[in-house]
C-alpha cells in the first residue's frame, strides 16, 4: 500500500512539473529537491543522535560519580561489544566515517555502486550509531562529529538511489561531498565551516558546479538542527577581549606545538592500526580492547576523569571557568586516550577529541607564562585549531570551526595564523593527513575484498574439479 502512495506521489509531482513552460527552471528545481529532502533528514537525525551521544556521556559520569570501580567492567564490556558489532554488521562503519566519504568520493562511478555500498549506507548509518553510542557509554574518547558526516553523506546517497527514472539525473559524488558538508554543519551548528570543509578536504572539483546545492543544503540541515535545539553555539562565548601585543608569538608557539601533536597521535594511531592487522585471532582483538579499556579507566579512577568522554568539557572547564591552567598530565591524557579509542575497530569520531586535546595543550602552555583570562583563553582556541589541523591538515577548516564554535570575529586572523603555522609544523612528522592514509587503506581493502569474490565465483578448471571429487 505504501508502494502505490508513493507512486502516486511521484506522478503527481510528475504531471505537476511536465505544466511548468520553463524547461531549464524545471530541471533545477528537480535537481534540487532531492538536496533539500536530505538536509531536512540530516538535520533530524543529527539532532537525535547529539542527544543520544550526551545521554551516553552523561551516563558515564553518573557511573562514575555512583561507584567508579563500576567502570572497571562496564568499559571493557562497552569497548568489546562497540568492536563487535562493527565486524559483525558493518567493517566500514568503523573508525570517524570521514575517510570513509573520501573513498566514497574518489571511486565512485557507474560500475562501483557495491563497494560504495559497503561505505555508505543505511546499514552503515545504524551500526555506526548504536557502535558509537555504546563506545561512549564505556567512556570511550571518541566523537559524534565525524560518525555525523558518514551518515549525512549515506542519507544523501540513498535519496539519490530511489529517484524515479524520469528525475533529472544528480551526480553521485556531488551528492556525498553535499551531504558530508550538510552534516558537519548540522553537528557543530557551524554552516561555514561545512562549506568550507566541502572544498578543503573532500573535493578537487571546481566548486562553482554545485556550490548552490552545498549552500543551501548546509542551510536547510543547519535551520533543521536550530529549529529543534535553537540558535546555540558548539561551545559558547569565551573572554576574548584586551589581547596583549605580542599574543601572536604565544599563538604561533602553541600552533606549532599542537600542529607537531596532532600529527604525531596520527602517526601513533597509523602505527597501532599496522600493527593489529597481524592480529590472526580474535582473542588477540578482544584482549587488546581489554587493555585499551583498563588503561583509561586507571587514568580515570586514579588521576582524572576528564580522561574519559569526547573532550567537550575539558573544551568548557578551560575557556569558562576559573580553573584555566591544565596539568602537565591532561594532554597526554587527551592524545593517549583518543588514540586508543580510535583503534578499537569500533565506530567514533576525532574531531572533538582532537579540539579537547589541542585546548589542554593551549591552556598548559599560558600556565608557563601566567596570562591573563583573555590571552589564556586566546591560547587556548589557537591550540584547538592547531591539534586538529594536525591531525587532519585542513587549516581553515579548522579555523572557521572553532570561530563559529565561539563567534569570536575579532580573533579570526589569529585563528587562521595557527592553522596555517600548525599545518607547517605538521608535515615534518608526516606530509599526509590521517584521513588520507586511512582513505587510501579503504581503498585498498576494497579493492581486495572484491578480487578475493572474483576469485570465488571463478569456475575450477574440469581437470582440478575431478582430481577433487575423485575417492582419496
Amino acid at each position: 500500500m505504501s508502494n502505490n502512495i508513493l507512486s502516486k506521489i511521484r506522478l503527481h509531482l510528475k504531471h505537476s512539473f511536465d505544466r511548468l513552460n520553463n524547461e531549464q527552471l524545471k530541471k533545477n528545481v528537480l535537481q534540487a529537491i532531492p538536496f533539500w529532502i536530505a538536509s531536512v533528514i540530516t538535520g533530524l537525525i543529527a539532532v537525535v543522535y547529539a542527544r543520544l551521544f550526551f545521554y551516553a556521556e552523561d551516563l558515564t559520569a553518573k557511573v562514575f560519580h555512583w561507584h567508579a570501580w563500576l567502570l572497571f567492567i562496564l568499559t571493557p564490556v562497552c569497548f568489546i561489544a562497540a568492536w563487535w558489532i562493527v565486524k559483525r554488521f558493518a567493517a566500514y562503519s568503523r573508525g570517524s566515517g570521514i575517510p570513509q566519504v573520501a573513498a566514497a568520493i574518489e571511486i565512485t562511478g557507474p560500475k562501483t555502486d557495491d563497494k560504495v555500498d559497503k561505505l555508505l549506507s543505511i546499514k552503515v548509518i545504524v551500526v555506526k550509531v548504536i557502535s558509537s553510542l555504546v563506545l561512549a557509554i564505556g567512556g570511550g574518547a571518541i566523537g559524534r562529529e565525524g560518525p555525523t558526516i558518514q551518515i549525512a553523506a549515506s542519507v544523501f546517497r540513498k535519496v539519490n538511489q530511489i529517484l524515479p527514472a524520469w528525475w533529472p539525473k544528480v551526480a553521485k559524488r556531488n551528492m556525498i561531498i553535499t551531504g558530508a558538508a550538510a552534516g558537519l554543519a548540522a553537528a557543530f551548528n557551524t554552516p561555514l565551516g561545512g562549506i568550507v570543509f566541502a572544498i578543503e578536504e573532500l573535493t578537487k572539483t571546481h566548486f562553482s558546479y554545485f556550490k548552490t546545492a552545498i549552500f543551501s543544503s548546509v542551510i536547510i540541515a543547519g535551520l533543521t538542527a536550530q529549529g529543534i535545539l535553537g540558535p546555540y553555539l558548539y561551545l559558547g562565548y569565551p573572554k576574548i577581549d584586551s589581547l596583549s601585543t605580542f599574543i601572536f608569538l604565544s599563538v604561533a608557539l602553541v600552533a606549532a606545538i599542537t600542529g607537531l601533536l596532532g600529527s604525531a597521535m596520527s602517526k601513533f594511531i597509523l602505527v597501532i592500526l599496522k600493527w593489529k592487522a597481524k592480529f590472526r585471532f580474535q582473542r588477540e582483538h578482544v584482549i587488546y580492547l581489554v587493555c585499551c579499556a583498563l588503561i583509561m579507566v586507571t587514568f580515570a579512577y586514579f588521576v582524572n576523569f576528564a580522561a574519559l568522554g569526547s573532550g567537550k568539557d575539558v573544551m568548557q572547564r578551560v575557556l569558562f571557568t576559573s580553573d584555566k591552567y591544565s596539568v602537565w598530565y591532561m594532554p597526554v591524557f587527551r592524545i593517549i586516550g583518543p588514540a586508543l579509542s580510535f583503534t578499537t575497530g569500533a565506530a567514533g569520531g576525532i574531531f572533538a577529541p582532537a579540539l579537547g586535546a589541542g585546548a589542554s595543550v593551549g591552556s598548559f602552555v599560558a600556565s608557563w607564562f601566567n596570562f591573563s583570562e583573555a590571552n589564556t583563553n586566546m591560547l587556548i582556541l589557537a591550540g584547538m585549531v592547531g591539534f586538529l589541523t594536525g591531525v587532519t591538515r585542513s587549516p581553515f577548516t579548522s579555523a572557521i570551526l572553532v570561530l563559529e564554535m565561539t563567534d569570536r570575529n575579532n580573533v579570526i586572523f589569529h585563528l587562521i595564523l595557527a592553522g596555517m603555522i600548525a599545518s607547517l609544523a605538521a608535515m615534518l612528522v608526516d606530509k599526509h593527513s590521517l584521513y588520507d592514509h586511512l582513505k587510501v587503506q579503504y581503498m585498498i581493502d576494497l579493492k581486495a575484498e572484491e578480487e578475493n569474490e572474483n576469485a570465488q565465483d571463478e569456475p575450477k578448471p574440469i581437470i582440478e574439479t575431478v582430481k577433487n571429487e575423485s575417492p582419496a
